[in-house]
């Protein structure tokens, strides 16, 4: 079997064998980092952190990350990728260890700071592989594998937090392990550094909002939506009484959702009007969200599927967004356009956490259902105004599979397929 197409190309097969290095790297870093995540909602809940606090604590990794992906490009290009990775990937491993050392939210505020900021750097460098080594024929499928990898490593995170004791610094010490073991595959592979550069003119929020009033709401919205699964979940799953395995199978239905529902919805979207898909998904995860506080009481596979439902619907609702925008703009505009809705999304996403601390801390454990009740039918209701006020585009972008939290790199990725595929397109004119 050749692994070239007819074209001479290199074909997607060749290409996945040629990144299997930084596909396992990819994949343990993501491990490493769901493990984390959910096991210090569980000890936060456990250790008698308010809602408020815990909330404030998940903030600080999306403030974190927001600040490391304005960051991550001076620092790669100061010092390079590869020292980038180990530096960054380095600290989230140091950070981790802190958190079992010292049970403080104070503390854990700041290490979470921190391993977001890592983790932002972390993803600039190793997706930008990904580009290098892919052409336009098959594109959307190697990215289609990478999005595959990153829900599937973030739920085996989460059964991962079934090994040992909350109480022991074992499980902190494993996520260590695993962050730093993603070093080796990355640091051995023989595959040349991918060139870095970022020259692009930024488009205002504003103008963007003048654009796609909707695309930019949705993606401010989805934000929130997953910061409040992704960020206060495992919060909620101990509030209502899980045990640590049951907290880890309803994070991990969340992911798995997020996985399972892309494409029918996204094949959906390229069928249908965009803002009518984007109105119903909104609606619908509203009224998924509406029946778990019901569901919570009817056990944990009631709840483990209306996770399922609710994390596979509003985890779309960013790619939704993002196509619904690219709908309506230039081609010169897609660039600077999905740099604004990364930290659009980002923002939301630190709004999502320290919301649901407050909501639970003052509505009781059913805060976190009632937040996304709010939030999805405030945007389903935007969606149909937005229907009544203008026709649909002529020609729509293709729909975008995207991972439950869009990275930084995966916006550096993105911007490198898009001046790839016009420098192709400009290559092949007459």
């Amino acid at each position: 079997m050749s692994l070239t197409d007819p074209s001479g190309e290199r074909s997607l097969l060749q290409a996945v064998l040629q990144l299997w290095a930084l596909l396992l790297g990819i994949a343990l870093l993501l491990a490493g980092n769901g493990l984390q995540g959910t096991l210090l909602g569980v000890v936060a809940e456990d250790s008698g952190f308010s809602s408020a606090l815990t909330g404030l604590v998940m903030t600080a990794y999306f403030a974190g990350f927001f600040a490391g992906s304005a960051s991550a490009e001076r620092l790669i290009g100061r010092v390079g990728h590869v020292r980038t990775f180990a530096a960054l990937a380095s600290l989230g491993s140091i950070a981790i260890l802190i958190h079992g050392m010292i049970i403080d939210p104070w503390v854990w505020a700041g290490m979470r700071f921190l391993t977001g900021f890592s983790f932002a750097g972390l993803y600039v460098v190793a997706e930008s592989w990904l580009n290098r080594e892919s052409s336009n024929a098959y594109r959307g499928a190697l990215l289609a594998i990478y999005m595959i990898i990153t829900h599937g490593s973030l739920a085996i995170g989460q059964g991962l937090l079934n090994i040992a004791s909350t109480t022991s610094l074992t499980l902190y010490a494993l996520s260590s392990i695993i962050i730093s073991g993603a070093l080796v595959p990355i640091l051995l592979s023989s595959a040349p550094q991918p060139h870095f550069t970022l020259e692009i003119e930024r488009l205002t929020l504003r103008k963007l909002f003048s654009i796609s009033p909707l695309g930019l709401t949705g993606s401010f919205s989805a934000g929130v939506a997953n910061g409040i699964i992704l960020g206060m979940g495992a919060v909620y799953a101990r509030r209502l009484g899980l045990e640590v395995g049951g907290v880890s199978i309803f994070m991990a239905a969340t992911l798995v959702g997020g996985a399972a529902l892309q494409w029918p919805i996204g094949r959906l979207s390229d069928a249908w009007d965009r803002r009518i898909v984007i109105a119903g998904v909104a609606a619908a995860a509203a009224v998924i969200a509406a029946l778990m506080p019901m569901a919570a009481q009817q056990g944990l596979m009631t709840l483990t599927l209306a996770g399922f439902f609710a994390g596979g619907l509003t985890m779309t609702l960013y790619p939704l967004s993002m196509a619904h925008t690219h709908d309506w703009l230039e081609v010169d505009q897609m660039t600077p356009a999905s740099s604004a809705l990364v930290m659009v999304y980002g923002g939301g996403a630190m709004l999502g956490p320290l919301g649901t601390g407050v909501l639970m801390g003052a509505l009781g454990t059913n805060g976190f259902a009632w937040y996304l009740v709010g939030l999805c039918l405030a945007l389903s209701a935007y969606a149909v105004y937005r229907i009544t006020r203008r026709q649909a585009p002529d020609s729509t972008e293709d729909y975008l599979l995207a991972p439950a939290a869009m990275s930084a790199g995966e916006y550096w990725a993105e911007t490198a397929v898009e001046e790839a595929g016009e420098s192709e397109t400009d290559a092949s004119a007459p």
